[in-house]
């Protein structure tokens, strides 16, 4: 069960009372106490309700700054549905402040013009990396400083103006061309003195946070810094050639060093004490890599590292090595650490030069890790050894180490239960993720596991999958190759029955004829430009079947329909039972498993029906009609409320295996593209690649592996909610629904527009009722039971209801504004609704709640333990916010 998070004030408050000994084990030459806000010179209102790249408070913000006196601050203030600023580079001048409030926050603008430096290379990638102002600088102050509870944002996941990749994509791409990214960092102090970051969050820095050069008195105290661990050159906060610095009850989440003391020839970084932080994601509490300035007297005391790569590190090298001395960690905490002791001299093994790094009196005193890692202690050769003692220091069994070069006094030790319970006590989570605002990012190592090659490699049984490795894309059909057609469809053509058609269902029947004789040669249906109204049902008998038009653009050829679920089998008859009276008999099959029902409902309202293995399609538009003459949102608008059957199924694929899809257009609303697998618990791949999706509400679902390429996917704002997807993934099936390089858009619709959409809710497939909220009934429960069920009061919940998880990762995409940019992942319905469910973001929220429901995982459903580690429901890598 997730513990319960305490008010970060509470918590904060708590940490105080130890503060007033803060002095007593410092480096910190400084008396430093809790930092006090100082008086406001004048007070600005937000005009934005959010970071709109329309807005521009630069010039209100800097003329406020030049006209506070020193010793005051500007504060940053909120209106009613009003709480942000945008702005370009801002200059703290000599004793001025920001104070932001709880509520506020201060928007990084995504112009790269405004940062540049002259030579027009902000934003671009070059050889050299300086073509940036940062967002915020203080150059020479004294006294200046940033306080309040509010936030600054430097908006490097959001796509840069000009650009169609994000600040962090940015670096990305640099990394992969070894060069240098050319992007602003936030926080920049040089040459300054006393200078104090108070209880600010900072979030999304572009390139690192906080950067001090050259700093005499530097104060950051309950500072929260978060930035995904994606996220390239996003150190959390580095004093470079700096003295006497305190960092102290923080918590530090990011991308890359969450702390880093560095100096280089300009001179030295002494006297800094890191005292009572938590870090997360991120590089660890690192020293280096530049150090030819020399560091010396640094206290590292109670510090709690969780999830980071190192823990406590100095790296160094002969290109820029210098003296590392008087280095204290004392009371440090660390948990799945994969280097919890990193200390080497070769961070470059490529370096050249003579500056060899020398490391002495580095001491680490009841030093703990609770989980298996590596121990380096590496000095540079014989006479140039490290000197280090260790004294209770003690990592989990299972661990390696390497020593070499290096003097040590004591031991590393496996870690006793009563160093475990200590570490558990102090580890806690981030703050802010109380809320479960947070979007799940995948460490680098992780998304290599969602490459199209490797998502679509698994067919077969959920958790016993075979390898069967497919490349969509070096298949004819993706590389744009001509066909000579079997049968052509020419609605205004001449038609022979063997390979000249007018209706696509024609050439299908006949297709299907020819496959009983030829089994396994694929065929070639070549549809003309124009509009098929006609239903299209391809049973799996056929020969593996391609489909493609020849216009100048998917548009060209369309087949559209108009049923939707509450169409009853008579209507169904009526409409369409003509063009299946001579259909094959596995497509009459197909036809009579509808016609006779009550209600035809969501399955069986498809305009193409695909049960083929092998099935491609190019070229070609797939339409559901329903409602496109008058828009959705009727639906939810008297007497239409919870009467409205609006699903309507432009494709469904149905238990279809390697189904390709190249420039297609699925056109719908609720319910556009259904993607089945042949039963529960199994697998079936299908492949999108630059293809166009459109509808309102969960119009991306089902439970078989779908990969979504180069695409674009369209919501349609008309009614006042919208999900992207609804997957109903098995919880054994390795992938659900990937999407990469695709483009999340809207269509400016006033509900688009509001920035409230999903890009997914987990399907909670046939459940009846909820067991994980209470409902307003009286005596309401739902448990776990052989069916799904309920007759109010009481109801089951069955396992294939619990175990339908949906997974859905998106990489290296473009995400519009319509999606709600702190939630994309929604509930299943709302909570104290009968089938609620909250989001799963991995097997252990899965497994937390089936217990805190009174399910037993084990005794009830047999499972054996815990998945470790957390198997991935729902992800993000590399993707940019518009």
């Amino acid at each position: 069960m997730k513990r319960a998070l305490p008010d970060l004030a509470q918590m904060a408050g708590l940490l105080y009372a130890s503060a007033l000994a803060i002095t007593a084990q410092a480096q910190d030459s400084r008396k430093v106490q809790e930092p006090i806000a100082p008086p406001t010179c004048s007070t600005l209102v937000a005009t934005a309700a959010a970071s709109t790249s329309a807005s521009d408070d630069t010039a209100r913000l800097q003329q406020a700054i030049d006209h506070c006196a020193a010793g005051q601050a500007v504060r940053l203030s909120a209106a009613a549905g009003q709480s942000g600023f945008v702005a370009g580079p801002l200059t703290l001048r000599s004793g001025v402040s920001l104070l932001i409030d709880q509520g506020v926050t201060l928007y990084a603008s995504r112009n790269p013009k405004l940062y540049d430096r002259g030579a027009r290379t902000c934003g671009t990638i070059t050889d050299a990396s300086k073509g940036c102002k940062p967002f915020i600088s203080a150059q020479n102050t004294d006294g200046s400083g940033i306080y309040g509870d509010g936030i600054i944002d430097g908006q490097g996941g959001r796509v840069v103006e000009g650009l169609s990749v994000s600040w962090w994509q940015l670096a990305r791409r640099a990394q992969k061309e070894d060069a240098h990214q050319n992007v602003p960092r936030l926080i920049e102090v040089t040459g300054s003195r006393n200078f104090t970051l108070h209880r600010i969050a900072l979030r999304n820095s572009p390139n690192f946070h906080v950067t001090l050069n050259g700093v005499d008195g530097f104060t950051a105290w309950s500072v929260r810094i978060d930035t995904p661990a994606t996220a390239r050159n996003t150190d959390g906060i580095d004093p470079i050639s700096s003295r006497n610095i305190t960092i102290a009850h923080s918590f530090i989440r990011t991308g890359d060093d969450n702390i880093a003391i560095k100096a280089n020839s300009s001179g030295p970084s002494e006297n800094i004490s890191i005292l009572h932080n938590h870090f997360y994601s991120g590089h660890g509490m690192s020293i280096g890599s530049e150090t030819n300035g020399g560091v010396r007297r640094v206290l590292v005391q109670d510090l709690t590292l969780d999830g980071t790569t190192s823990g406590l590190r100095i790296k160094s090298d002969i290109s820029r090595g210098g003296i590392v001395e008087q280095v204290q960690y004392r009371d440090v905490c660390q948990r799945t650490v994969k280097t919890p002791i990193d200390i080497s001299t070769r961070y470059n093994p490529r370096a050249s030069g003579k500056l060899i790094p020398l490391y002495r009196d580095i001491t680490l005193e009841n030093v703990h890790s609770v989980t298996p890692g590596r121990v380096v202690i590496a000095g540079y050769d014989a006479a140039h050894p490290l000197q280090v003692k260790l004294d209770q220091v003690s990592i989990a069994a299972g661990s390696a180490s390497t020593i070499e070069f290096a003097s040590v006094s004591g031991t590393v030790d496996g870690a006793d239960a009563a160093a475990r319970s200590n570490c558990e006590q102090r580890l806690q989570p981030y703050p802010e993720m109380v809320a479960r605002a947070s979007r799940p990012q995948l460490s680098l190592e992780q998304a290599k596991q969602y490459s199209y090659s490797e998502v679509l490699k698994y067919v077969g049984l959920a958790g016993k999958e075979r390898i069967d490795p497919w490349d969509p894309l070096n298949d004819p059909l993706a590389r744009g190759a001509s066909f000579t057609p079997d049968y052509i469809v020419d609605q205004n053509g001449s038609a022979d029955g063997v390979r000249q058609f007018r209706t696509v269902q024609q050439a299908v029947n006949r297709a299907i004829s020819d496959s009983k004789r030829d089994p396994a040669r694929r065929r070639y249906l070549l549809i003309k430009p124009g509009v098929y109204h006609e239903l299209v049902y391809v049973p799996a008998v056929t020969a593996p079947l391609t489909m493609y038009g020849e216009g100048k653009d998917a548009s060209a050829t369309r087949i559209t329909a108009k049923l939707d679920a509450s169409n009853s089998g008579a209507e169904y008859s009526a409409r369409h039972g003509a063009q299946f009276s001579d259909a094959a008999p596995e497509v009459q099959a197909m036809f009579a498993n509808i016609k006779d029902r009550p209600q035809i409902g969501t399955m069986a309202t498809a305009t193409v029906w695909v049960q083929n293995n092998g099935f491609q399609a190019r070229n070609l538009t797939f339409e559901n009609g329903y409602n496109k003459d008058i828009g959705n949102a009727r639906a939810e608008e008297l007497p239409n409320v919870n009467n409205v059957h609006h699903q309507a199924l432009a494709l469904q694929v149905d238990g279809a295996d390697q189904a390709q899809f190249e420039n297609i257009r699925l056109l719908g609303f609720q319910d556009t593209l259904y993607l089945k697998s042949p039963q529960i618990g199994s697998t079936s791949r299908s492949f999108f690649n630059k293809s166009y999706i459109e509808g309102d509400v969960d119009f991306i679902f089902g439970d078989s592996t779908a990969y979504f390429y180069q695409s674009e996917i369209r919501t349609l704002g008309d009614r006042g909610t919208s999900y992207v997807a609804a997957p109903d993934t098995h919880l054994n099936t390795r992938y659900g629904f990937v999407f990469d390089q695709c483009h999340f858009t809207h269509d400016n619709s006033a509900n688009a527009r509001a920035g409230k959409f999903s890009l997914l809710r987990q399907w909670f497939h046939s459940a009846r009722c909820s067991p994980y909220a209470p409902v307003a009934v009286d005596g309401y429960v739902c448990s776990y039971g052989a069916s799904n069920g309920y007759q109010a009061p009481k109801g089951t919940v069955a396992r294939t209801s619990l175990e339908a998880v949906g997974k859905m990762v998106v990489l290296n995409s473009r995400i519009g504004s319509h999606i709600n940019r702190l939630a994309p992942w929604s509930d299943w319905n709302k909570k104290g609704g009968l089938s609620y469910r909250p989001a799963q973001y991995n097997s252990d929220d899965h497994w937390n709640y089936l217990q805190q429901a009174g399910i037993d995982p084990v005794r009830d459903l047999g499972y054996s333990s815990r998945p470790a580690p957390a198997m991935i429901f729902l992800g993000e890598f590399n993707n940019s916010d518009e």
